[in-house]
């Protein structure tokens, strides 16, 4: 039976979506751009998202840098990370700090690889401290978004 006519459509409880894991291993500014887009648009359709920055994909939550430039401005791109940005926001497209924004907001759960911090020679001091997240691993991560869907940029 597809419907349960005795009870009103209006009343019928919403399947709770499975949760969606995103690994950013990627330190190309176009695949951070597009795992935070994806993010925070699953995070809107009430979907729990689970972000995973491991490797070059952990520049993307960088702190500022020593000359006030945000430290996602490091991801690589042949014409520069902020160039790209700007681009973007011209043509109307959520720019990289918007999407940063929007990710809290919507509280898409941040988990920082500590084997990637590691690899890259980076530390927890050199993440952005405004951005909610934790420092953890893989298990962390799979145990998470168990039972859900995984995607990678």
């Amino acid at each position: 039976m597809i419907f349960d006519w005795d009870y009103p459509m209006a009343e019928q409880p919403l399947p709770i979506p499975e949760p969606l894991g995103i690994v950013l291993l990627s330190g190309e500014y176009e695949r951070a751009h597009y795992a935070l887009l994806m993010a925070t648009a699953a995070a809107a359709t009430g979907r729990r998202t689970i972000l995973f920055a491991t490797n070059g994909g952990i520049r993307a939550f960088l702190k500022p840098r020593a000359d006030g430039a945000p430290g996602w401005t490091t991801l690589a791109h042949p014409d520069g990370a902020a160039k790209r940005d700007a681009e973007l926001r011209a043509r109307g497209v959520a720019g990289f700090a918007e999407l940063r924004q929007s990710a809290a907001e919507l509280y898409v759960q941040l988990i920082v690889c500590e084997t990637g911090l590691l690899a890259m020679g980076l530390t927890a001091d050199d993440l952005d401290p405004a951005l909610p997240g934790e420092i953890s691993g893989v298990v962390r991560f799979l145990e998470t978004v168990e039972g859900g869907k995984t995607l990678s940029f």
